[in-house]
């Protein structure tokens, strides 16, 4: 186990039980999750997001909507959202809204630019003319560096931004966006405290999106299908969902009370958790069981992704004391229990409720 202890839910708990808190991206995957947390911990949460980006959706499946306020609209509509936002009156703002999925951004380059760019804009927007919000995170992702998949290098937060593909860019120009305005019209004290997480692979219970790996294998399986690994060579920071969660409802609490902690931030595992794609999927097949088989499915005219992608996360834990509470089985252990318990017709609102609690307490 690591760096949680009851001290730290309390210390959450005191924090969130009662503040007004605005999540873009809400019905997505980490959205979801994000409003079951905050949910727990006392919030009045204010989500603003397209419809669930898929189906079945963790959204539903947990019924995050009886617990929140939910506004469906597009973030690239500033009309809608300024609406919504100023309906909200927030104390705390989680921008997560984002269109996420690399492949995806070769076929939709310019949709996934102003959904990541300028939807950044615009809630940056929200926080310059309505004020009153203390603290506002930025996610972004571990694929804004330029990275030239040189073997063993753990990118840190000063390194140069440039993702290749259009996703990876359109995270690093919504980060560089991030710091102009920090820099423009909230570098003032008293001004919100601003950041940016940059997190590393997440993984757990209710992503079905498409092109992602966990989903593939959840999805093959359950069909009685061979899953099929694209990259199984390649080296991610992969986590739990509830790890990256953890440490941005963390830095949102810990600049609001003192703006020294804003800045920027990777949030990734320990070094030995950085496995490959084959390595997940051997994980996966032993948790699962024995109806469950991979094989290799690389593709030699397959659109670029970066090989080796690690992050070196010594700021974290220094700043914050942080580090990881599942290692990288634990959390493919957990992640496959979700889908196993949702495949089967459980209770997954109680269930999920049960994992955000084992992994808090």
């Amino acid at each position: 186990m690591g760096g949680l202890s009851m001290g730290h839910f309390e210390e959450l708990k005191a924090f969130y039980a009662g503040k007004r808190v605005f999540v873009t991206g809400h019905t997505g995957f980490k959205g979801s999750w994000m409003c079951k947390i905050l949910s727990i911990l006392g919030a009045e949460v204010y989500g603003y997001s397209l419809t669930p980006p898929s189906d079945p959706a963790a959204f539903d499946i947990m019924g995050v909507e009886k617990e929140i306020h939910s506004t469906i609209g597009d973030i690239r509509d500033f009309e809608a959202l300024k609406s919504a936002y100023r309906q909200a009156k927030p104390d705390c703002v989680f921008h997560l809204a984002a269109q996420p999925i690399v492949r995806a951004s070769y076929d939709l380059p310019r949709y996934t630019y102003e959904t990541n760019v300028m939807g950044t804009v615009n809630i940056l927007e929200c926080l310059r003319l309505y004020p009153g919000a203390e603290s506002f995170l930025n996610i972004t992702t571990d694929k804004v560096y330029e990275n030239n998949d040189l073997a063993d290098h753990a990118f840190q937060e000063d390194e140069k931004l440039d993702g290749y593909d259009p996703y990876s860019n359109s995270k690093s120009c919504s980060e560089i966006v991030t710091h102009s305005y920090k820099k423009s019209f909230f570098s003032h004290e008293g001004d919100i405290a601003i950041s940016t997480a940059r997190a590393g692979n997440v993984i757990g219970g209710g992503d079905f999106a498409a092109d992602r790996i966990v989903p593939d294998c959840v999805r093959s399986t359950v069909e009685g299908k061979t899953i099929g690994i694209r990259n199984p060579y390649s080296t991610r920071p992969f986590q739990h969902v509830l790890e990256p969660l953890y440490v941005y409802l963390m830095i949102v609490m810990k600049q609001a009370e003192d703006p020294s902690y804003a800045g920027y931030y990777n949030v990734g595992p320990v070094d030995e958790d950085c496995i490959t794609a084959g390595q997940l999927a051997d994980y996966f097949v032993q948790f699962w069981g024995q109806e469950a088989a991979w094989k290799s499915q690389a593709e030699p005219d397959a659109p670029h992704e970066a090989n080796f992608l690690k992050l070196d996360c010594s700021k974290l834990r220094h700043t914050l004391g942080w580090k990881p509470v599942w290692r990288v089985d634990e959390a493919i252990r957990h992640t496959v229990e979700w889908y196993r318990a949702w495949h089967e017709g459980a209770d997954m609102a109680a269930l999920t409720e049960e994992q955000i609690r084992a992994f808090l307490q």
